[in-house]
């Protein structure tokens, strides 16, 4: 008899199910603030949904950084600080989406509510205001990676 957990699934505590087997999500998180990176880190948790499974995150805090992540490896989904400095995550994510074939989905933190306008000329798949509300970046995650999924199936 199969005896289902309890397991951590991210920010918001523990869920009741069976583990699945799906492989790895891999996320990149770009903000030259530390604080940033660890709120996103935090609110995705180590499983965000029983959908999907463990996410392995990368952090970068540099613009280079990301682009030398983006160009080794295959990524599942990219967080953006549109506040980030010298290089935003704005027109970062219009580079990625410029130069990247079929570049991942990306989410971009914007410093206000009212600057979500700004994210459609990067093109930006999501956006979610700064501060950082752990719900509305799962969300806004796992919105994505269904999108995603659905799309390569």
């Amino acid at each position: 008899m199969h005896n289902p957990s309890y397991q951590f699934d991210s920010a918001f505590g523990y869920s009741f199910g069976v583990s699945n087997n799906a492989p790895t999500l891999k996320v990149l998180v770009y903000s030259d603030d530390s604080a940033v990176r660890a709120s996103i880190k935090i609110s995705l948790g180590r499983r965000p949904s029983v959908d999907f499974g463990d996410v392995e995150i990368l952090e970068c805090a540099t613009q280079p950084a990301v682009i030398a992540a983006v160009d080794s490896r295959p990524f599942d989904l990219l967080i953006l600080d549109g506040e980030a400095t010298p290089s935003g995550g704005m027109g970062l994510c219009r580079q990625l989406k410029d130069e990247i074939f079929n570049c991942p989905p990306v989410l971009v933190l914007v410093g206000r509510v009212d600057d979500r306008w700004l994210a459609t000329w990067s093109r930006a798949d999501a956006v979610v205001a700064h501060p950082i509300d752990p719900r509305a970046v799962v969300n806004a995650c796992l919105e994505l990676l269904k999108s995603r999924n659905s799309i390569s199936q």
